[in-house]
């Protein structure tokens, strides 16, 4: 791929896990995507794993490093000051990227409970970008395995759901996932929405939102030039997906959706935040506390990140 190296933020999440690791692997990839990566994590934190597990050191990758300050935690202990570093170094990337310094950013996995404790009361990182950038209106997206899913609601307990699953919420999603699929080289725009209940209902034998909100949102989509097709049962739907019956997918609840992405291409598929003003991609993977320190952590879903963030930069 040509033409000028993208400038992007490199985010190492939540120190006590494996983000360090997989982001000092990535850089020292042969194969690592070609941009001016510029690293937001504490020095110490770096400089630490790489002396530990015996990595290439940060300052040899070519990479620069905006230090968000903070000293080594405990591996694979939750603590609100790897909360707060790793929230920190999502804020500052984001804040330069909304100044134009950066185009957008890779994240490294956080870990919620740890932000928390440390004052930061966002249910994970699209949460937080969103309200840095000021825009309610954005949908988290996952690529990989020949799909594209984006979901409807996010981080909520499944007992709240179905009174989320609203005509405007619908609308607004799927209108996002129009908007973005080009960028992804779907061209045609071809979308299918899942039901909420088994069997999409069952003519509300199972439910009745296929019946009572649906319709009035799928109409409301067409009306706009929206191609959308749905709701169809969730079991079969990622089948045909994957076999190309649809560029994109939106699903109600976020098991819904990761499961078939994560069975499909786990350690691969890459997590996009649409419409953002900037463009951030993420792994596809937790924070992995039980395998931190120890040298096995695989960087193969932060290239996959990185490589997007290059393309989208570059589109």
């Amino acid at each position: 791929m040509s033409g000028p190296r993208p400038r992007l933020a490199l985010t190492v999440g939540d120190p006590a896990g494996i983000g360090p690791e997989i982001v000092l692997k990535a850089l020292a990839h042969p194969d690592v995507p070609a941009a001016e990566w510029v690293v937001h994590g504490a020095r110490e934190v770096m400089e630490h794993c790489a002396r530990t597990l015996g990595l290439k050191p940060l300052a040899d990758s070519g990479a620069s490093l905006v230090d968000i300050g903070g000293s080594v935690v405990e591996t694979g202990v939750v603590s609100a000051e790897a909360g707060r570093q790793a929230a920190s170094a999502v804020i500052r990337a984001a804040e330069a990227s909304m100044k134009g310094e950066l185009r957008g950013l890779v994240t490294a996995p956080l870990n919620k409970e740890a932000m928390h404790g440390a004052g930061f009361n966002y249910p994970g990182h699209t949460e937080l970008l969103a309200h840095v950038a000021k825009t309610p209106n954005v949908a988290m997206m996952f690529v990989g395995g020949r799909i594209r899913v984006a979901l409807l609601t996010i981080h909520e307990a499944l007992k709240d759901v179905p009174a989320l699953v609203t005509v405007p919420e619908i609308v607004r999603v799927a209108t996002l996932v129009h908007e973005a699929l080009p960028k992804f080289g779907a061209g045609r725009r071809k979308i299918a929405i899942a039901g909420l209940n088994p069997h999409a209902g069952e003519h509300g034998h199972i439910g009745r939102e296929e019946q009572d909100v649906f319709p009035a949102a799928l109409s409301a989509l067409r009306a706009s030039g929206v191609d959308i097709e749905g709701p169809f049962p969730g079991d079969t739907l990622f089948v045909r997906a994957a076999r190309g019956d649809f560029d994109g997918v939106i699903a109600c609840y976020h098991d819904q959706g990761l499961i078939p992405v994560k069975l499909l291409a786990f350690g691969e598929a890459v997590n996009v935040t649409v419409g953002l003003p900037f463009i951030r991609t993420s792994v596809d993977h937790g924070t992995g506390f039980d395998i931190a320190g120890k040298g096995r952590a695989d960087e193969g879903s932060l290239l996959a990140a990185m490589r997007l963030a290059v393309q989208l930069a570059r589109s």
